[in-house]
């Protein structure tokens, strides 16, 4: 094998300079934001619960919103019943931001964390939030 040692070295230093980013990082990931659920509408609440589980809203919350807003828009169907039977209001402004009306701390953190930029707001009305 001709030049074998310089082909060898070269992978070496390849194989280095193409895994330094994960080595760098290493340990070194940021912790998980906690969404603030201290609006005073929540607190007010004698059940804290959303329109689904936890769970559920977490993983699975942008999914549900597309739903909302197929079911309003194409079906003209206002009103969702979620797995226990509860039923809502179909709206982001006027039942999510009711709640969630913290949309700095609540939405913008996590977004943020996971480098998302939802569109949300582009045809919806950004909340009003207190300066203080």
């Amino acid at each position: 094998m001709y030049n074998g040692g310089k082909i060898i070295a070269g992978l070496i230093v390849f194989v280095a300079f193409f895994a330094f980013p994960f080595y760098y990082n290493l340990g070194r990931a940021n912790a998980r934001p906690e969404p603030k659920l201290n609006t005073p509408v929540i607190m007010g609440l004698a059940e804290k619960k959303c329109v689904e589980s936890r769970d559920f809203m977490r993983a699975e919350h942008m999914q549900l919103l597309n739903d909302w807003r197929d079911s309003v828009v194409r079906d003209n169907n206002r009103i969702y019943s979620n797995a226990e039977g509860k039923k809502f209001n179909i709206s982001l402004q006027n039942t999510c931001m009711d709640c969630h009306s913290n949309k700095k701390e609540f939405c913008d953190r996590c977004h943020n964390y996971m480098a998302v930029k939802p569109y949300c707001f582009s045809c919806h009305i950004e909340p009003k939030e207190d300066k203080s």
